[in-house]
């Protein structure tokens, strides 16, 4: 009788657990949704972050960046999106970065990136040149507005790939972010960057 009820008992509490496990897990369609093709064939490191130098949000998320890498134990990769004119614009400016940086740009430089890209409503055409030119000048790199041929053809290439990964991908949000070229990562539906945090290091576990 007393093995029967120690039995029981376990049962109860292993579905206990089990219940917890499952109502705490993220769930697909509000916290993340799977790509509809696999993005592996364009090797992005396990979580990339998709986002446009013209978005409000994406200019707070970057101020995130450091502390979601510190939660997921990632070193977060970067595709710019080009699904419309303003967003190819600023792809050119994101891409002539990472070309001369010779990877993705420290925090430093996409903060003023973002703030070159967004100046006020006021500001003009040669206000905005202005401003990017002194982000690249500033450290001794070649303005976008100055490359010749040979640098164009390697930034539109660039552009090419990220165009091609937010396709594939149909990424028409931003900031959000892919994890394991499988998932897509639902940041409106978090409440928090820990909580982005928790999703990313759940879909990492995943097949």
């Amino acid at each position: 009788m007393m093995k029967k009820i120690a039995t029981l008992l376990f049962i109860a509490l292993s579905s206990i657990l089990v219940g917890c496990s499952e109502s705490d897990a993220p769930k697909q369609g509000e916290h993340y949704q799977t790509l509809p093709a696999n993005l592996a064939t364009f090797r992005l490191p396990a979580v990339t972050e998709v986002f446009s130098l013209n978005c409000g949000h994406c200019r707070k998320m970057e101020d995130q960046l450091a502390k979601i890498e510190k939660l997921t134990g990632q070193d977060i990769g970067k595709v710019h999106v080009t699904f419309n004119e303003s967003a190819q614009i600023a792809a050119m400016i994101y891409y002539a970065a990472e070309m001369q940086f010779g990877k993705k740009p420290d925090h430093q430089m996409m903060t003023e990136l973002f703030a070159a890209t967004q100046l006020s409503d006021g500001s003009t055409s040669a206000d905005k040149k202005a401003a990017i030119d002194l982000v690249f000048h500033s450290r001794n790199f070649v303005s976008p507005y100055d490359f010749d041929d040979t640098e164009q053809k390697r930034l539109f290439a660039a552009m090419q790939i990220a165009d091609d990964i937010t396709t594939t991908g149909q990424i028409n949000s931003v900031p959000t972010f892919i994890v394991n070229g499988k998932y897509q990562v639902m940041t409106s539906g978090h409440r928090d960057v820990e909580s982005i945090a928790e999703t990313i290091n759940y879909l990492l576990q995943q097949p």
